[in-house]
């Protein structure tokens, strides 16, 4: 179930909003439905996403040899799921 929640914001950022949302192919309601989730976001997921890919980065040719079977090149290969 949702609750509907009224704002109000001047012409600028709402043309703004417009905007990205049409460049992201999605709707103003949606981004600022994202912004409200990331706004309550547990603080100690900030900087997560960075950390994990700094640590598949550094650690990428440790796995490659590891599981050769599953380097990234050969998880994008048509029809191989991830």
């Amino acid at each position: 179930m949702s609750k509907p929640v009224t704002i109000r914001v001047d012409d600028k950022l709402y043309a703004l909003l417009k905007e990205r949302a049409e460049a992201e192919g999605t709707t103003v309601t949606a981004l600022i439905t994202q912004a409200a989730h990331d706004a309550v976001r547990d603080p100690r997921l900030e900087g997560a996403a960075e950390a994990f890919r700094a640590f598949v980065n550094d650690n990428a040719d440790a796995f490659d040899a590891a599981f050769p079977e599953d380097t990234l090149a050969r998880l994008d290969t048509p029809g191989r799921a991830a």
